[in-house]
């Protein structure tokens, strides 16, 4: 029962999707780390120094004590951040459609297996017969 059941885990199907899940969290740190690291301060530069995660519009402002603490943080919709996000999921997706194209191009294409070779069709057997019984 055991041999069965683990037979029936370790199907390539399993492990593949295994594999695929550990890449992907790998490949989304990485990926992660290079929008924002190196892709964005590019994309700002570009644009007038402007950071993305930056943007925000203010709903409410913050209110500021006599002393300089803050009594009421503001409240503001962060759509930079959004923006940030929407870039790394396009460039994790290009990622690993690339990683997943060349995975597809190592995988060895299943090879038809070969014909049985044909034997006689009904009609000849039965031209065969008659011809027999005409002896």
């Amino acid at each position: 029962m055991l041999k069965e059941f683990k037979n029936f885990i370790m199907t390539g199907n399993v492990i593949d999707l295994a594999v695929a899940v550990i890449l992907a969290g790998a490949v989304g740190l990485v990926v992660n780390g290079f929008v924002s690291d190196i892709m964005m301060p590019i994309v700002g530069h570009f644009s007038g120094g402007l950071d993305f995660a930056d943007m925000k519009v203010v709903l409410d402002d913050a209110v500021v004590a006599a002393d300089g603490s803050i009594t009421k943080p503001e409240n503001a919709i962060m759509y930079g951040k959004w923006v940030n996000a929407i870039i790394n999921l396009i460039t994790v997706g290009f990622v690993l459609f690339i990683i997943v194209k060349a995975y597809n191009k190592t995988k060895k294409p299943v090879e038809a297996a070969p014909e049985a070779p044909k034997g006689p069709t009904a009609e000849e057997l039965l031209a065969e017969i008659r011809d027999a019984l005409k002896k």
